[in-house]
C-alpha cells in the first residue's frame, strides 16, 4: 500500500515515519523546499527522541521519501493523510485554511479512488467540509471517502504513542474505507491495540474531549495546590491519595505553573468555540482555561512578591519548553514568567537542554547559557520551570556557590523543602507550605 502524508510537521512526520516502519511506502509532502532537503538527509527539523534514527532507517530502505510535488504523491497513494496545522484564530476557533487548501489540491490531482484522512485536529463537521470541497473541485466523477483519524501523540514520546497506542480512532461511514484503514493499522493488531470504529463527527470530538479532560485534571490539581498552601496540606500527597483511586488515576495530577504546548491551550479554546457555535455553554472547560491562566500568573507573582523590586537583580530560569523531551515553546509557562520578570526589570539567564534555539525566536533580551551552572552564575534566584531529568539531580552545593542569593523557586516540586532549607536555600514550591 502507498500512503501520502501532506504536512511534515510534528504529527505528519511521525505518522509517515512510523507507517514506513510498518513496511508501507510513504511519501511525505511539504511546500518548504529547504525542509524537504533536510528531511531527505535523515535530519529532523524539530526535537523528538528517536525520530532521526527511525527516519534514516526507512529512507535507506526506500520506504520513506519527502517531496514538494503534491500531484505525484496524490496520484501514487491510495490513502492520503492531511496533517497540516490548525492554529487558533482570534476567537480561539481552529483555523482550517490549510486543511481546506490541501483538500482542494487533492481534488485537483485525483485520478482514481482515494481514502482522504484528516489527521489534523479539526472541529466537528470538518470531515463534511473536506468532502464538499473535494466534490466541488473534482473535474470528473471519481470515488473517494473522507475519514477522521485523530492523533494522540505526546511530544517527546510520539513514536511510542504511535507504535503502542492506547487506542486508534477511525471515523468513517464507508465499509471500503474501514477495511483499508484496518489493513493500514494491521501491525498494531499484534499488540491488541484497541481500534474504535465510529462515525466521522464522533471521531473528531473524541480528540477535543480527550485533551480538554486532561487539561481539566491539570487545572484541577493546580487549584487544589493553592488550597493546600492556604490550609497547610501537601499537594503531592493529596494527588497520590487521589490517584490511587482507579477511577481517577495518577496521571496529570502534578501541580505546576500551568499547561502549555501545541494541544491543550489550542484544543480547549477550540472546544469552547465549538460549544459557542452550537449554543452550548462549556462551563467546565471555560473554568479550566481560566484556571490555567491564573496558575501562570500566580507563579510569576509568587517570584515577584518574594523578591520585591527585581530591577538590577538576576534570575536563573531552568527549563524553557512547555515540558521535557521537546523543544516546543508554544504557550510554555516560561514565556509568561519571563515576560513578567523582564518587564519588571530583572535580568534573566536561562538554560534548556534543547529549546533555546526556539526560545531565541521570541526572547532576544535574555542570556542563554551553556548549562545549569552557567545560568546560575551571579543569580539572586533560581527558578525551575520545566522538569527535565537533569534538573532532578542538580549539584545544589555547586549551584549555591555560584549564586549571589539563596532563593530557589521549584515550580515542579522536584525537591523536598526540608532538604533545601537544610542546604541554606530559601525554598518555595507549589502546593506545600514552606514558610
Amino acid at each position: 500500500m502507498n500512503v501520502a502524508v501532506i504536512g511534515s510537521g510534528y504529527v505528519g512526520l511521525i505518522t509517515g515515519a512510523c507507517f514506513a516502519e510498518f513496511g508501507i511506502n510513504v511519501t511525505c509532502v511539504d511546500n518548504d523546499e529547504a525542509k524537504i532537503k533536510i528531511m531527505n538527509s535523515g535530519k529532523v527539523p524539530f526535537y523528538e527522541p528517536g525520530l532521526d534514527e527511525l527516519m534514516t532507517r526507512n529512507i535507506k530502505a526506500g520506504r520513506l521519501k519527502f517531496t514538494s510535488d503534491i500531484a505525484s504523491a496524490v496520484d501514487n497513494a491510495l490513502v492520503i493523510f492531511i496533517a497540516v496545522g490548525t492554529p487558533p484564530g482570534e476567537d480561539g476557533s481552529a483555523d482550517l485554511q490549510y486543511v481546506e487548501a490541501v483538500a482542494k489540491e487533492i481534488a485537483d490531482n485525483m485520478k482514481s479512488y482515494k481514502v482522504i484522512v484528516t489527521k489534523s485536529t479539526v472541529p466537528v463537521g470538518t470531515g463534511d467540509r473536506v468532502s464538499k470541497i473535494i466534490k466541488d473541485n473534482l473535474t470528473e466523477d471519481i470515488g473517494f471517502d473522507v475519514v477522521s483519524n485523530p492523533e494522540f501523540l505526546r511530544e517527546g514520546a510520539g513514536i511510542e504513542d504511535f507504535m503502542r497506542p492506547n487506542r486508534v480512532v477511525i471515523g468513517t461511514s464507508s465499509d471500503q474505507a474501514t477495511a483499508i484503514m484496518r489493513d493500514l493499522y494491521r501491525p498494531l493488531s499484534l499488540i491488541e491495540a484497541p481500534i474504535i470504529i465510529t462515525d466521522v463527527r464522533t471521531s473528531e470530538l473524541i480528540k477535543y474531549a480527550s485533551n480538554a479532560f486532561l487539561a481539566t485534571k491539570i487545572s484541577f490539581i493546580n487549584e487544589v495546590a493553592t488550597l493546600c498552601e492556604s490550609v497547610g496540606a501537601n499537594v503531592q500527597v493529596v494527588a497520590k491519595g487521589m490517584g490511587l483511586d482507579r477511577r481517577i488515576g495518577p496521571k496529570f495530577l502534578h501541580a505546576g505553573p500551568g499547561y502549555g504546548g501545541s494541544c491543550f491551550p489550542k484544543d480547549t479554546l477550540a472546544l469552547l468555540q465549538i460549544g459557542k457555535d452550537h449554543g452550548i455553554n462549556m462551563g467546565i472547560i471555560d473554568a479550566t482555561v481560566k484556571a490555567n491562566e491564573f496558575q501562570k500568573q500566580k507563579s510569576a507573582k509568587k517570584i515577584l512578591d518574594v523578591m520585591g523590586d527585581v530591577k538590577g537583580k538576576t534570575i536563573c530560569i531552568l527549563g524553557l519548553s512547555f515540558k521535557p523531551n521537546t523543544d516546543d515553546m508554544r504557550d510554555a509557562p516560561s514565556t509568561y514568567i519571563i515576560s513578567q520578570l523582564t518587564g519588571a526589570g530583572a535580568t534573566v539567564r536561562a538554560f534548556d537542554p534543547v529549546a533555546m534555539e526556539e526560545a531565541k525566536k521570541e526572547y532576544k533580551n535574555i542570556t542563554y547559557c551553556e548549562d545549569s551552572f552557567d545560568a546560575a552564575k551571579g543569580a539572586d534566584a533560581i527558578v525551575i520551570v520545566t522538569e527535565w531529568n537533569q534538573f532532578r539531580s542538580l549539584d545544589l552545593e555547586k549551584i549555591k556557590e555560584v549564586m549571589n542569593g539563596n532563593l530557589f523557586f521549584d515550580l515542579r516540586n522536584i525537591y523536598e523543602p526540608v532538604d533545601m532549607k537544610g542546604m541554606g536555600f530559601d525554598y518555595y514550591c507549589i502546593g506545600k507550605v514552606t514558610h
